[in-house]
């Protein structure tokens, strides 16, 4: 690696202290390290080629649509209809309520494809009601981002479709089938924490709902989740492209929460949109400078780089795949997973096919690791939010986290050294 190269992860640790925004900081880290191999204007003309050749993919016109449908679910009622589903599934458990909290983040994070939004929606609802059965308030903001991320597994979701830019071309419709057992072993291990927490504190149980009462509430929440059934059955039918889904959970989450649950007016349409565009931007152009970055990565010889040095440390893959795992947990807790998932991908992606496993195993690998740096300090966005929403202070939340990351990380184990935990459904369906 050339001295020139040092000037990146320095210039962009710099900018990062000095909080200048990760899309700035990226972008600007870049152009100073071409501006120390080349003259300003071919420089900033490169960073611009590359900016828009990194989100000139019809892959990525997806992402726009999932997240205009995420919103819509956001303030269509979605979140209510679903906790009270829950309820009737596992509420009467010995401590219901957090099972109950976890299966709402499961569900609304796959509905919405935004674990931000998982924590907004369903942490305001259940941390009041968890709180007057005596639930603490902290191990209820723990439970609640640490189970929103769970969404970002299970599909539709916008950081699969990133990576599978980002690792040139792999099949989408393979990387959401792939994350399916992954999230659902990721939330059974969160309820594990809740049983060992009920026992322990003795939590109660919720009340058991008359029949008739709960079928009703289980019906009013089959619209909610027919957007899975429409966006997965479109796409594994051939009938829609992943891009085309994104179309049908929009024009479906617009008639749900407009015409259906009316829980949203048209007046307020303007203002959704506007943020779903904002949003939108932000992701674009986090893609953009990222995909900058990861191609001067590339002129420079990083990737080989760093695949030759880990390679001669040793010649255990599973050692190997273990130092991996470490250095992503390290840059999840200082990067957001979309620029992670971009620079990242071409560095690690070489080696881990070099030890025996495939693009998909590793992306679905990679989406968990950085699922925990969202909970993670000192930038973790979820967690941020979830203490936000709770009105917790954040060093009150993070030990009753200590129990929940090691959950995570068994399963991060997990889906590493098992393959066919993100192989065996593709693989069922032709996809791989």
């Amino acid at each position: 690696m050339t001295a020139t190269a040092w000037i990146l992860p320095a210039s962009f640790l710099a900018l990062l202290v000095l909080r200048v925004p990760i899309a700035f900081a990226i972008g600007g880290a870049t152009l100073l390290t071409l501006l120390a191999s080349m003259p300003f204007t071919p420089a900033v003309q490169t960073i611009a080629q590359r900016l828009a050749s990194g989100i000139d993919s019809f892959a990525l016109l997806a992402i726009p649509f999932f997240i205009l449908s995420g919103l819509l679910m956001s303030r269509g009622g979605i979140a209510r209809r679903l906790i009270e589903a829950s309820k009737v599934l596992v509420g009467t458990l010995p401590g219901g309520l957090a099972f109950v909290n976890v299966l709402s983040c499961m569900l609304f994070g796959s509905i919405a494809g935004s674990a931000v939004a998982a924590t907004s929606a369903v942490g305001g609802f259940m941390a009041p009601a968890m709180e007057k059965l005596g639930y603490r308030r902290e191990f209820t903001t723990a439970l609640t981002v640490s189970a929103s991320v769970t969404g970002l597994l299970i599909p539709p979701s916008n950081i699969l479709i990133v990576y599978a830019v980002a690792s040139g071309g792999l099949s989408i419709a393979a990387l959401f089938v792939a994350g399916y057992l992954p999230g659902i072993l990721l939330g059974l291990a969160l309820m594990a924490v809740c049983a060992l927490w009920a026992k322990r504190w003795n939590l109660p149980a919720g009340e058991r709902i008359p029949l008739r009462e709960a079928l009703v509430k289980l019906a009013d929440a089959v619209p909610s989740l027919m957007i899975i059934v429409l966006v997965m059955g479109g796409i594994l039918g051939g009938i829609v492209t992943p891009t085309e889904a994104g179309v049908l959970a929009v024009l479906y989450a617009l008639f749900l929460a407009v015409g259906v649950y009316r829980e949203i007016r048209w007046r307020e349409l303007p203002d959704i949109l506007a943020r779903s565009v904002e949003t939108t931007a932000v992701v674009m152009l986090l893609i953009g400078t990222s995909m900058a970055m990861s191609w001067v990565l590339a002129y420079e010889n990083v990737p080989q780089t760093i695949s030759e040095a880990l390679l001669g440390i040793s010649d255990n893959r599973y050692v190997l795949l273990l130092i991996i795992n470490v250095a992503l947990l390290v840059v999840g807790a200082f990067i957001d997973m979309t620029p992670a998932v971009l620079i990242f991908t071409p560095i690690f992606l070489p080696v881990a096919v070099e030890l025996g496993m495939t693009p998909l195993h590793f992306g679905i690998m990679l989406v968990t690791n950085l699922c925990i740096g969202l909970c993670t300090p000192p930038v973790g966005s979820v967690l941020f939010v979830g203490c936000a929403v709770t009105e917790v202070p954040l060093a009150r939340a993070l030990r009753p986290l200590i129990p929940m990351y090691a959950a995570m990380f068994i399963v991060l184990l997990l889906v590493t050294y098992v393959p066919g935990i993100s192989t065996w459904l593709p693989a069922l369906f032709g996809l791989i």
